[in-house]
């Protein structure tokens, strides 16, 4: 085996090794392509949760400015009725 064997032989064994760090190790191409999609997934959670919190917050300042808008959610929610309303349940077979 002569010396351009040998560094054929290093050399193809470094190209494997470099080869396989790109495409399979950590901070490879697999790992950076599954951590984007991570990324995108959590971005997508955080945006109905700040669409969520813009509900909340709408809710928590009308709750807090006026008798309406407490009368209705007790109305919505607990089936209140003012005295002399009558409440009708329609039932749908």
């Amino acid at each position: 085996m002569n010396g351009r064997n040998v560094v054929i032989g290093i050399l193809s064994v470094l190209l494997v090794v470099l080869q396989w760090r790109l495409w399979i190790a950590d901070g490879g191409v697999a790992h950076t392509h599954q951590l984007k999609q991570q990324v995108r997934a959590l971005n997508h959670d955080n945006e109905q949760m700040r669409t969520r919190n813009a509900a909340l917050d709408a809710e928590v300042r009308d709750l807090g400015s006026g008798v309406a808008a407490i009368e209705a959610r007790a109305r919505t929610t607990l089936g209140m009725i003012r005295e002399g309303e009558t409440f009708y349940l329609v039932v749908t077979p």
